[in-house]
């Protein structure tokens, strides 16, 4: 299959598969990207790694297509400024930034004995290093679980659904939070602020508040952020050591793994395990074998695993909206 038609062909599948019940205007833009030849030639020209149609549809909205235009309108947008949406989609990435994930990490956060350090491989504007300045409501069967910073509620309030028995949950005691990511965002920089925020598809505009929030807590108190290769395991060395020696250093990789080749995978997470970390990660079932147990895929249609140090805890999905307790 040739570029034009492998770009025809994963445009009509995000239009079928991804965008429905999430954004009907990105799912019109999709199906347009499909069967209109002249937009499909200008994306064709994207290197492969930076056109999948959400950077793409952001890059375009951050060049001045307006969220709302219709399909016809986006695609004489795309055709008009063909070299300009080519040449930023080649600078850019996909940064999923969404703090609703912490709301999945907690309850391993709250099995990790304080004070923590906390380190997250493939950071992004590290919006998900600060799970001790959120708000939690658990929505359970028959209950709901409250949870608040010691000062009182926060801004940013991560609802979830729960499902089975609920363990001990607590806000962590976070004393150090860093992370190294190809391309830091700088919560202070409204430059980088408008792109995480243009990362939320139109439709989704509670997730866009709770972005904006989530930036002005990380602006008000900012996390050391490394530009660097999140896969090395001598970036995550080197920064490790300057984790202070008294607290305990947790490494997270909640959607950074599926970005590295499987080899590299498994050496990250060797190298976690030798700096004697304790170690959350989010993943698909099949994504690695850094479990302690074989996980059988088929009981997690649709979820990621939740595991500390490799023990899964919990299924969840991959943005924090629901996690069903399996521990």
């Amino acid at each position: 299959m040739d570029e034009v038609a492998q770009v025809a062909e994963r445009f009509a599948r995000f239009a079928a598969e991804e965008a429905p019940g999430r954004s009907r205007v990105y799912g019109d833009w999709a199906a347009r990207v499909a069967e209109d030849g002249a937009v499909v030639a200008v994306l064709a020209s994207i290197p492969a790694a930076h056109r999948q149609p959400p950077l793409v549809f952001a890059v375009t909205r951050l060049l001045g297509a307006a969220d709302d235009a219709d399909a016809a309108d986006w695609a004489r947008f795309v055709r008009e400024r063909a070299d300009d949406i080519v040449a930023e989609c080649g600078v850019r990435g996909l940064q999923t930034n969404e703090p609703l994930r912490c709301a999945a990490l907690l309850p391993a956060l709250s099995r990790v004995a304080g004070p923590i350090a906390l380190l997250e491989l493939g950071a992004s504007g590290g919006l998900c290093l600060y799970p001790d300045r959120y708000s939690y409501r658990y929505a359970a069967t028959g209950r709901h679980v409250r949870l608040d910073p010691v000062d009182g509620a926060s801004e940013v309030v991560l609802a979830s659904t729960w499902d089975g028995p609920l363990p001990e949950l607590r806000l962590p005691e976070v004393v150090w939070r860093a992370g190294i990511d190809l391309q830091p965002r700088d919560p202070r920089d409204p430059r980088d602020r408008a792109w995480l925020e243009m990362l939320v598809w139109p439709g989704e505009e509670g997730r866009r508040e709770r972005i904006a929030r989530a930036l002005d807590i990380a602006a008000a108190d900012p996390p050391l952020l490394i530009a660097g290769d999140a896969g090395d395991p001598g970036a995550l060395r080197a920064l490790a050591a300057d984790a202070p020696s008294e607290a305990t250093l947790v490494v997270s990789t909640p959607g950074v793994l599926p970005y590295l080749p499987r080899a590299r995978r498994e050496a990250l997470i060797d190298a976690i395990r030798a700096l004697g970390a304790r170690w959350i990660t989010l993943d698909a079932p099949g994504l690695h074998s850094g479990w302690t147990e074989p996980v059988d895929e088929a009981e997690w249609p649709g979820g990621f695993a939740l595991a500390l140090d490799g023990r899964v805890l919990a299924a969840a999905d991959p943005l924090g909206a629901r996690v069903r307790w399996r521990a």
